[in-house]
This record gives structure tokens, sequence and C-alpha cells, in this order.
């Protein structure tokens, strides 16, 4: 029942008197004498409750310091009643009746500290001491007992926190690349033995899925197994690389940790015009080899580097790349720090290996992650605004964007005359309807002058007006001829203002500093916020910092268990502790003084050889994209609940190594130069599979299904009609017109069936709200969270995909025309088919049996068991 403490045996003493509660019974009469505030309750108050409701801080605005401030209570209202425990949040909290539990640091109450609690407060909640009152110097020592976590040397000591090394190449005999020798080292430890080298078919195969994921040519593949030069493989992996499609496999690699989108999701899921330039920003990066550590930075603060383009200014499109609800921001301010959190993670998780938003309400629980540092982080991003930018040399883009802010302030102009004109008609309107609509009592509340409603009349009558909406042409209709034509006369000059707008220039979206407490208003706001809720914020700068003088960034605030309202000490920009050595610069001061450097300064930590984190994680990455599994099998965490690496040693060698020039092509080529890569993947041993059933120590070369995008791209290129084109707008495959009549916001206009709609699926719509069926189906990452691997499950609505899909029975039906016009008996053309699918001949047995089935039906349906072939799914 409510209020019931827990049916166990207690023994306590209050006041002097022993009482005891035996199995939930009765204790008798309540104890003589009654509970002494002083003596009894403030100790406790003291020790468990002050920390977050007291001097240092007042978490959901409780503060009990007194008792006038207690019965006050905090933002859900009273929790304190006097004279009833059972009614009253405190006590309901401590006893666990109530969720979230109090209190949220440090142990819970004893049971015999919570039944004190409880008589006092049926007692009447007597308050029998002098306020509460404390210095300077005991708040900051209190706040300091909240926000500061000491690192002990063992925790330091952690493998991921501390700098790579280069360990001496083991000594395994005739194996000469590092990656060879320190994998051989662990085999033989585990007393596996590796496979031999792949056949070549196979080889140019799984070279070509992997680095384009696209499939090789038949001219290619016959060029490859040709060639028996010693330097034949070296030459083929340095010709992919090479090619344009490079970037575009393995830029989608980073497009999954930066969750890429054209649309902004939440339930309105705005269009996002230009994010696609975001994507070929990274697909052009990986194709040039852009060296990682300046990656890093451009994505951070590309808009703050010395010598900055328009590609570093879109790199900045990174840190908004996220979800957003994009309007009504100003009434909800709470939405900024759910942004910052969502750009930590990201950071964090993509870029760090580490979960440093798990310290946005607490310390973290398992890392030697303080919650400081999470706010450190929150400093050195919080100046952080959206915006854009054209696409064109300074004095141009200067002028379009001058001339564009004269035609907003004279429409801005015009349209607040025409609300004056409108605002009686609309105001007398929505009062006739709400009096045909609600009752007399909510129409009294509307009729009462603003300022002498209650909150709740308040709050009823904003609802009501919003319900009560009127259209432009309602109002149109009752206006009399005069304000018509004053109307008329403002719609024409508005028509002809917008008519005078320069060009549209090319547009990015990026990020800058700024003041987000004076963002302008988002899409919707005129009609779906509330304009009266807009206060100017007092201190508030532009919302871009565009005049003389040093940019100065808001304050920002360690919160308390992550409460916006509960505000600890002011922060300085930082970074986390337990990973940082040296004493990096914090800020790097701009010579323009239009932003702060403190963004400049985090990504140049992060991306320095001083931190222990980027570059293994980045090569993590990497082996996970070819071997199939990540040397750290938990790509975002490489903390203490992440998993061990199966090979620290190799792995830092490999850090330290890419660190010389932070070049991704050179570790895709060393990794692909080493015998583990070449290996067989059909390779079977009874004692390995034994020993080690999950090839951890790859004794074999692990298969891995083909990501979703790749699918599709595979299936149009067997069907010769690929679209190769790189970069430029996205495109929307086909879904059917009642999915996408069901959808209540968000764009997607089918692309006609020809060339546009036979592009790459790394160009497809990314819509948050209506991802791809058919990607989805096979494993796309959510767009809303970074994603480090991808997820590989297997489900009947593959299979059922495959075999009935509208767009994998055209591609059947095409590649089919295309074996017809290039084989003509139906066992030649049964070999092409294997030749072109699979980049190998077909056997003596799968000639016969794909005759037999072309014989049975069409070599269309044979096309189609093609593409659903396991070996067709998977690169070997």
């Amino acid at each position: 029942m409510p209020g019931r403490l827990p049916s166990i045996a207690l023994a306590f003493v209050v006041g002097g008197s022993a009482v005891v509660l035996l199995h939930g019974q009765s204790a008798g009469p309540p104890p003589s004498p009654s509970v002494s505030f002083a003596k009894d309750v403030e100790p406790i108050l003291d020790r468990s409750c002050r920390s977050c409701h007291g001097d240092a801080a007042r978490m959901g605005r409780l503060d009990l310091r007194t008792r006038d401030s207690a019965l006050k209570g905090g933002t859900r209202g009273a929790d304190l009643v006097p004279g009833s425990a059972d009614n009253s949040r405190l006590y309901r909290r401590i006893a666990g009746l109530e969720q979230p539990a109090m209190p949220a640091q440090g142990a819970p109450l004893s049971g015999a500290e919570v039944a004190v609690i409880k008589q006092w407060i049926d007692e009447g909640a007597n308050w029998d001491a002098a306020p509460t009152a404390t210095d300077a110097k005991s708040a900051a020592a209190g706040r300091a007992a909240i926000e500061e976590r000491a690192i002990t040397p063992a925790e330091r000591n952690y493998w991921a926190f501390k700098l790579p090394t280069q360990a001496p190449l083991p000594d395994v005999g005739a194996l000469s690349h590092p990656i060879d020798r320190f994998l051989e080292q662990a085999r033989r430890a585990h007393h596996l033995t590796p496979a031999s080298r792949a056949d070549r078919h196979t080889l140019i195969r799984r070279a070509y899925l992997d680095l384009l994921g696209l499939p090789p040519t038949t001219a290619e593949v016959d060029s490859f197994v040709a060639d028996s030069s010693p330097d034949a493989w070296e030459h083929l992996v340095d010709r992919l690389l090479a090619s344009p499609h490079y970037g575009e496999r393995y830029g989608r690699m980073w497009l999954d940790v930066a969750r890429y989108a054209d649309s902004a999701g939440f339930e309105y899921d705005t269009h996002r015009p230009n994010a696609w330039r975001y994507r070929d920003y990274v697909i052009k990066s990986f194709n040039d080899d852009k060296p990682f550590n300046r990656f890093v930075v451009e994505q951070i603060a590309g808009d703050e580097m010395d010598g900055r383009t328009n590609d570093s200014l879109i790199a900045t499109g990174f840190l908004r790349m996220g979800p957003r609800v994009l309007f009504r921001e100003k009434d909800n301010p709470e939405r900024r720090y759910d942004y910052l959190d969502e750009i930590i993670g990201t950071v964090g998780k993509g870029m760090l290996g580490l979960t440093v938003n798990c310290a946005r309400c607490h310390n973290h629980k398992f890392d030697p992650i303080a919650q400081k540092d999470y706010y450190k982080l929150e400093a050195s991003l919080f100046g952080y605004v959206e915006t854009e930018v054209p696409l064109a040399p300074k004095a141009e883009a200067d002028a379009y964007l001058a001339k564009n802010a004269a035609i907003d302030a004279k429409i801005e102009g015009l349209k607040a005359s025409l609300e004056t004109i409108e605002h009686p008609y609309r105001e007398r309107l929505q009062l006739e309807q709400i009096k045909r609509t609600f009752p007399e009592s909510v129409v009294r509340v509307i009729e009462k002058p603003e300022n002498e409603r209650t909150p709740g009349e308040a709050l009823l009558a904003t609802q009501v007006m919003k319900a009560a909406s009127v259209s432009g042409s309602q109002v149109d209709r009752v206006l009399t001829p005069e304000d018509a034509s004053r109307k008329k006369a403002l719609t024409a000059q508005i028509a002809q203002l917008t008519n005078e707008r320069p060009a549209p220039l090319p547009m990015a979206e990026i990020a800058t500093d700024g003041d987000y407490r004076s963002s302008p208003l988002g899409e919707g706001d005129d009609t779906i916020s509330c304009p009266k809720c807009r206060i100017p914020v007092p201190g508030a700068g532009p919302y871009l910092h565009t005049a003389s003088g040093g940019y100065q960034v808001p304050p920002s605030y360690f919160l308390i268990h992550g409460d916006v309202e509960s505000h600890g000490s002011q922060m300085s920009p930082g970074f986390i502790d337990v990973i940082t050595f040296g004493n990096p610069p914090t800020e790097i001061p701009r010579p323009d003084g239009h932003t702060s450097g403190r963004r400049l300064a985090l990504a140049q930590w992060i991306a320095s050889p001083q931190n222990p984190m980027t570059a293994r994680v980045i090569v993590n990455r990497l082996w996970q994209k070819h071997f199939g599994r990540g040397i750290v099998a938990t790509l975002e965490n490489f903390g203490k609940m992440g998993d061990r690496p199966t090979h620290e040693e190799l792995l830092d060698w490999m850090a330290v190594d890419f660190m010389k020039d932070w070049s991704l092509k050179r570790i895709n080529k060393m990794m692909m130069m080493s015998e583990a890569y070449q290996m067989a993947s059909t390779f079977d041993d009874s004692a390995d599979a034994a020993g080690d059933p999950e090839n951890r120590f790859l004794w074999r070369f692990r298969p891995q299904r083909l990501d979703a995008e790749i699918v599709r791209d595979n299936m149009l290129a067997v069907g010769g009609n690929i679209n190769l084109e790189v970069g430029g707008e996205p495109f929307f495959p086909f879904i059917p017109k009642d999915v996408l009549a069901s959808q209540y916001r968000g764009k997607w206009v089918n692309t006609p069936d020809g060339p546009a709609a036979s592009r790459r699926g790394v160009y497809v719509y990314q819509r948050r709200s209506l991802p791809y069926p058919m990607f989805d189906t096979f494993d796309h990452p959510d767009m809303n969270v970074t994603a480090g691997a991808r997820h590989i499950s297997t489900v009947p609505t593959q299979a059922l995909t495959l075999l009935n899909n509208p767009f994998v029975l055209s591609q059947a039906s095409l590649f089919a025309e295309r074996v017809t016009k290039l084989a003509h008996d139906p066992a030649s053309q049964v070999d092409l088919a294997y030749r072109v699918a699979l980049a190998r001949p077909a056997t003596p047995a799968e000639i016969q049996i794909g005759t037999d089935l072309i014989a049975h039906q069409t070599l269309a349906a044979f096309t189609h068991v093609i593409l659903n072939l396991d070996e067709f799914m998977y690169m070997r």
C-alpha cells in the first residue's frame, strides 16, 4: 500500500527512544518525545540532501535550507506537505515509492532514516532550527564535492588510456609483413593453423567489393587472373585505391559515424536542401586521401582554421548533422543541451571510442570520465550555432547577403503592418469560434484580461487560442473595403520585393560561433510556436558575431545531475582528463575575433599524436571494414565495458605507424597486402574451429554480408545499367504511393526511371522518418545516432525482398537481357552469368543445373536465382 514501509525488521533510536518494526507490523503509537528537527532530521538533510538542494545546487529548484523554501517546492510543485508524509514527494522519493529515487547520488537512506523523515512530516514538518547559512567558502566546497572526481593511477594504467607505442615485431620465421607477424604470434599461442591463400577469382572480387563496393568486370577478372607477375596484387590494390569510387565506399563508412541524413528528423522531418554537400565533401576527402588529422579538425572547426576554404566550411556540417527539431527552439531552450549532448556523444564514440555522454548527469559509472570532463567539452562547443553561407567569392557573397538582408527587413516591416490590419478581425473571429465551440466557463477565461489569469487559466487560454485557428481567407471575407485595399497594396509590395531578390547562390549548411540565445525563428515558428513566449534573454548578443571586438562565448555551467536549471560552477573549455597529456591549449584566439578558437583547440587535441584514442579508433574501424571484426570489436567503446583487443600490440603498432602521415589509403593498402587479408574463407580445420570458433585470431578470412547500398549497387552493375556519376544532389528511388501517402511530413518525390534513378546507393535521399525500405531491410544504420559497425541480421524479410521486390525482379530481367546479347546458348549464358555476377566461371555441375532451369523456366528466372545466391550477397 502507498506509504507502507518495507516489510523488514528495523531498529533505531528517535529522540532517545528505541523503536522496533518487525515485518511490517505497526510500531504502536508514535514515539515520544516527538522527532527533533535539529537532532534527528537536519543531520540527514545535511548528509544526503543538501548537496543537491542547498548552497551548492538546487536541483529541480528544490531548496532544503529553510522551511519556507522547502514548502515552496521545486519545478513540480509542493514536495513537502506538513502532516501527510504519504502525500509528500520528498518522503515518497526517499522511501522508493516514487521515481526518481532520492538521494540521486551516494548511499540511499536507511530504513531508520526514512522512518524519521516520515514521522517528522506527519507531525507537521516542524523546523526548530535557524535558517541554514553558509559562507562562500563552504558553498564552493559543496560544489567541489559534486563536481570533482579524482583519477587513480590504476585507472590511468588502463591500456586504452596510455599513449600507444610500437612493440618489436615478433620473430615468427619467414613471414615479413608486420601484420602477419603479430597475427601468427597469436595463432601459435592458441595452436591455430592459418588457411592458405585464396584463389585469384576470389581475391579480385574481394578487393573490388571491399574498396569500391562494385564487382569487377569480366575483362578485369581475366586480366588479373592471367597476370603472373609477383606485384600483380599490389598493382590491383593501387589501382582500386586511386578510383573515384573508393571515396564512395569508404566515405560511406564515415557518413555512418557522422549520422548523415538529408532531413532533420523528429515529427516534421524538415528537408535539408544542402546537406548533400557534406556527403560530397566526405567522399572527396577520402578520394584525395586527406590526412585524417586535418579531416578531423575541419569537421569540428573548419570555420576557425587558418586558410579556411569552402570545403572546410562545408565540413562543419558534421556538428549539425544530427537530428534537429528546427522550430519552437526559443520556447524549448532545453533542446540546446540535447543537441550539445548529441554532438558530444558523436565525437566521443566516433572519434575517441568513448561513451563520454554517459557522464552528462553523473560521473561515468565504469570509465574514469568525470561529469566535469563532460561539461568542459560542452564549454568547448558551447558557442556553436547553425547557419548558411553562400559558396562564392567573399565580395559576391557579402553583396548577396546584404541585399537579401535589406529585403528581409523591408518585408518584415510590411508583414507587421499586415498583422496590425488583420489582428482585430482575427481576434474577433477567434472569440466567435470559441463561443460556438467551448462552454461558458472557458469563454470567461478567454475574456479575462491576461494579467488577471491564474497560471492554469493562462495555459488553458493558450491551448484554446491555438485550437481556434483562423485562416487568412476567413479574415479576408470580413475586412472592410478600406482595410482590404490596404492589405492588397501591402501584399503587392511584398511580392515586388520578393521578385527583387538576387539570383540564388549555392549555399552550404555550416556551423560557426555565435549566440544561440538570439537564434532566428525556424520553419513554422510563425504559426506553430508561441510568439509571446519569446522574451529576449538579457545579455544575449547577436546570433552571428560580425562586429568589431572579440567574440564572447555565452556562459555555460556544470549542470547538477544534468538538470538545465541547476547550475554549478561556470565552466571553462577543456578535455577529458584521463586521456590528456601535456598542457594543450583550450582556446586558440582567431585573428578576426569572430569566433572563440575553442573548437579549434578541441579539434587539434583530438587530432594530436598526444591523444591516445583517435589513431587507434580509426585504424580499428579500417580493420573492421577489411576483416569483418575490429581488433576491438566494440568500435565505439574502448572503455572498460567494451571488448578487450584481440591483438593489442598490433593495434598500437598500426596506430603509431598511421600517425606518421595520417594516410588512410596507406593503412588500407598495408592491411590488404598482408597474407591474412589474402587467406581463403572456405578453409575448414576441426582443431581451429574447436580452439577459436569465432575466428577471433584470424585463422581464415571472415566472409562479410554486403552493406545495404552495395546489394543494390551490385544488382545494378550486373544488370548493366548502373550510373557511376560521382557526387551531386540525392535522388529518390521508387517507393509506392500508398506508403508515401501515410507519411505525415517530409520530402520524397520518386525519381523517374532512367539514369538518374540508377545512381549508386550512397546518393539515395536519406530521410530519417522514412528510410528507403530495401536499405532498411538489409540493416542500414539508424540515421539518428552515430553508427560504428553495421548490425548484420538474417531475417525472413531479406529473403522475401530478394524473391519479390520489383526492383530485384527488374534487375534480374535486365541481367538476362545483357547475358542474351553476349552469349547465345544456355551453357554459355550460365557460365557468363557466373562470371559477371560472381567473378568466376561456373562449374560443370552449376552449368547443368542452370541449363535445366532455363529449359524449364526462363533465363530471367535463372538470373534471379543468381541474385539470390549466398555467394552473391557476401564478400568472400
